[in-house]
């Protein structure tokens, strides 16, 4: 596997950070949707719970993406001392 460049993962970055809006906003629209019961107040917890899951999953893998492209900027800067 060839190790990615800086660009590309703060494309994944920014991917990501849109998947989360989109993932809040769905979950918002699912929550104005359902009916103000016992029933729908269940299906409430359950999406806000997941939503609130899949949001800290992204954000985890952002968190290692960023660490990833601050690592390689640290090599990077590196190579060109070296070099110069």
């Amino acid at each position: 596997m060839q190790t990615p460049t800086t660009t590309q993962l703060r494309t994944a970055i920014d991917v990501l950070k849109k998947l989360e809006a989109r993932i809040d906003k769905h979950a918002t629209h699912s929550l104005m949707q359902l009916p103000d019961t016992r029933l729908g107040d269940d299906y409430a917890a359950r999406i806000e719970s997941q939503n609130i899951e899949q949001i800290a999953r992204i954000k985890t893998v952002m968190a290692q993406l960023q660490s990833w492209r601050d690592e390689l900027r640290q090599q990077n800067r590196q190579c060109v001392s070296q070099r110069v």
